[in-house]
């Protein structure tokens, strides 16, 4: 029997490499990243796409990225160069590969499209049906107006993508720096497009990732924004430098405090529950009352910890009769 395919992996960090530049895809190796995309759109030049399609396959054959969620980001459904990417890259390191990530989505039918010729590619090649997953970057007010039938559109979409450049653009935000807040806007401009996309995701159980910050040397700023996406409830962001790598899984990390709460909350409610417990639906964890509610919240905070390979430095202890 097959085991199934984890769909939730750690994507704290997203780091883009360009595909066509053989020496930082060898970088990105040794970064402590949780994803590595090698990009084949907006970081490679035209006429450099055909011959970084190879050079990708060749990284993701004889590379070594333990640890890390490999995907591959393929030029979007209007171009010329969409199906030879997918086509190139999949038949020649498709056991090497975990997900596409397929840009400017605006319909369900581009998700589809995508899922029939991975399938079609696997099929042909001996892979394991349905095992690369989809990344759906919403980038236009199009996709953005249809992304919860993007989210729906296959079972093998993973995340839901914010791409801020390209959607500013496509709205006419009064803006040239990505991710910032547009001048004269007393609140956060982008609110509305990441809880969207958020409620999106969540309701089908994929993840929410944030796009880039373009201003790469500055990481405070770059840790400002990534705190807005992860307040709200993200599960990471993209990171285009080396610098941004440690801000990202800090930020999109619980804190060790807030880990070892989540993990006590756990511990209790499944003590207070039980039959040595009393059978109780609600009990006192000192001063805070817990109950289902709380089970739900902490199995939030205790997953992201898990995730990003922490360790408790608490224990529970059951109350003596």
């Amino acid at each position: 029997m097959t085991a199934p395919i984890n769909r939730l992996r750690p994507r704290r960090s997203c780091l883009a490499v360009p595909g066509s530049n053989p020496r930082f895809l060898e970088k990105a190796q040794g970064l402590p990243a949780d994803q590595v995309f090698l990009d084949l759109e907006d970081a490679c030049a035209p006429l450099a796409k055909p011959e970084a399609r190879h050079t990708i396959v060749k990284f993701l054959n004889e590379g070594d990225w333990t640890g890390k969620t490999r995907v591959v980001r393929v030029n979007d459904w209007t171009t010329e160069w969409t199906y030879r990417d997918v086509v190139t890259v999949v038949e020649g390191a498709g056991q090497n590969l975990d997900c596409i990530m397929l840009p400017k989505v605006q319909t369900a039918d581009q998700i589809v499209a995508l899922d029939l010729l991975l399938t079609q590619i696997e099929k042909t090649m001996g892979f394991e049906a349905g095992k690369i997953g989809i990344e759906a970057q919403i980038e236009n007010a199009r996709g953005l107006n249809n992304v919860n039938a993007i989210a729906e559109a296959s079972p093998r979409v993973e995340t839901i993508i914010f791409g801020p450049a390209d959607f500013m653009a496509s709205i006419n935000m009064k803006s040239l720096v990505v991710g910032e807040q547009p001048p004269g806007y007393p609140a956060d401009a982008y609110h509305f497009i990441l809880m969207k996309i958020l409620m999106a995701a969540r309701a089908n159980n994929l993840q929410a990732i944030d796009g880039p910050y373009l201003q790469i040397k500055n990481v405070d700023g770059y840790r400002e924004v990534a705190n807005r996406a992860a307040a709200l409830g993200f599960d990471g962001k993209w990171v285009l430098h080396p610098g941004q790598v440690e801000a990202a899984n800090e930020v999109f990390s619980p804190s060790q405090e807030d880990f070892d709460h989540a993990e006590l909350i756990l511990d209790a409610y499944e003590y207070y529950t039980s039959e040595a417990g009393g059978k109780k639906g609600s009990a006192m964890l000192g001063d805070e009352m817990i109950d289902e509610a709380s089970r739900k919240m902490a199995l939030v905070i205790s997953g992201k910890g898990r995730a990003a390979g922490m360790t408790r430095t608490s224990k529970f202890e059951a109350p003596e009769a």
